[in-house]
């Protein structure tokens, strides 16, 4: 909530979240250091996050330690390519939980996905709060990096979780657009604020559209959304008529 205004501040900052860093209402923080983050940086800022403590819903007790070192001028972000795919990969989280529940969901990706065995990675944590289990698919482009995610829950089996990461991770693939409907949400705001750039997405949620028309209330930017496949949509940010 607070990035936009500190990216664009008059001098850097240090910020400390406490809470829930793993959680299936927001993005993790996984996503937010491997697929956002690398972006804004690309349009000016500096901005750094560390995953001191993770923190799992509902017991929380997560910390995530970002340094924001700030660009007066933002550069336009284009992403209408993803260009040639570099590496695919899986890493399943278990906290308090047996790490068989981890292992299922690889087994799941692998088939899925095919994804080859040493990019697998299960990871039982020692230090969070309480239980919890998430499943990481990280897809990595040359111009973007998407990370899609499945949240373990009390009565769903290992396999529905990673089927339906997968199954998104898969949308994402077959479309060719650059971006996923996660990531496309959460750059809206960086690109309206540097008053131009582009990217291609799948089809939007009423949850982006509303983003669009809401930051339309506050930011004098033309961002304009079509359909320009059966598959992608494409969302372009340009600059105010004269």
């Amino acid at each position: 909530t607070v990035l936009p205004a500190l990216m664009i501040a008059p001098e850097p900052s240090c910020v400390i979240i406490e809470g829930g860093t793993h959680n299936p209402f927001a993005p993790p923080f996984d996503f937010l250091e491997a697929a956002f983050v690398p972006l804004v940086n690309r349009m000016g800022p500096r901005i750094a996050v560390v995953l001191e403590r993770p923190g799992f819903y509902p017991e929380g007790g997560g910390r995530i330690c970002a340094t924001i070192e700030p660009s007066q001028t933002l550069s336009a972000l284009d992403l209408t390519e993803r260009g040639a795919l570099v590496r695919r990969s899986a890493r399943a989280l278990v906290s308090h939980l047996p790490k068989s529940i981890a292992d299922r969901e690889l087994r799941v990706v692998r088939k899925l996905l095919q994804v080859r065995r040493d990019a697998c990675e299960a990871v039982e944590l020692t230090d969070a709060a309480g239980p919890g289990n998430v499943l990481f698919i990280t897809i990595e482009h040359q111009r973007v990096t998407e990370v899609f995610t499945g949240f373990g829950q009390r009565g769903l089996p290992a396999e529905a979780v990673a089927n339906r990461a997968a199954r998104a991770a898969k949308e994402y693939l077959s479309s060719g657009a650059a971006v996923g409907p996660n990531l496309a949400d959460q750059l809206l705001i960086p690109l309206a604020l540097a008053g131009v750039g582009q990217f291609t997405t799948l089809a939007p949620s009423e949850h982006m559209t509303t983003n669009i028309a809401v930051i339309k209330k506050f930011l004098d930017v033309p961002m304009d959304l079509r359909q320009i496949d059966a598959a992608q949509w494409q969302l372009c940010v340009s600059e105010p008529a004269a």
